[in-house]
């Protein structure tokens, strides 16, 4: 049985999905380590909400998560179709849809938000502000190595996501 440690960590290096050596300040680490954190949150997001829509929803886009994560852990060397790993403009329709759908529910926002109250308002906005980091970070990324817009733009509609979670958590847990 292999190990979880590999000792390579303890020099300050990792190793890509091709085998390519790192630095784990490396810009890629960042990236797919923030939306790994993201997800980790998203979990906790979870395991707050009561209806059986929102919890399926971000069960959802934790696996888009984890493709994004392993896309940007393959430093381009991968054949990401063959692997299966591939975020397309239906993920970011359903991201759309789902943010369609709450607002319909909200009243017209008026005014800025502070973060807090209830648990679920509390943990969509730090997913959110996560996601913003997470994006920024992409992008970042994008000015030295190509990556697919397709990922930017699920970033960036998953931080409106949440943002639209956050007031109908506000809305439904009073």
């Amino acid at each position: 049985m292999e190990k979880i440690y590999t000792k390579t960590g303890d020099k300050g290096k990792t190793s890509l999905l091709d085998g390519t050596i790192v630095s784990k300040h490396d810009i890629r680490v960042e990236a797919y380590g923030t939306v790994d954190e993201l997800s980790s949150f998203i979990g906790m997001l979870r395991g707050q909400i009561l209806d059986k829509k929102h919890l399926e929803s971000l069960l959802f886009i934790q696996e888009k998560l984890f493709t994004i994560g392993s896309i940007l852990a393959a430093n381009n060397n991968i054949d990401l179709e063959k692997k299966n790993l591939i975020i397309t403009s239906d993920d970011v329709i359903f991201l759309e849809k789902e943010i369609d759908a709450m607002d319909e529910t909200l009243e017209k926002l008026t005014a800025f938000i502070i973060p807090g109250g209830h648990p679920v308002v509390s943990y969509s906005h730090i997913c959110r502000s996560i996601t913003r980091r997470a994006e920024r970070i992409v992008l970042a990324l994008n000015e030295q190595s190509k990556v697919d817009s397709v990922i930017i733009q699920f970033l960036n509609r998953l931080s409106d996501y949440f943002f639209t979670l956050s007031r109908w958590a506000e809305k439904e847990y009073k």
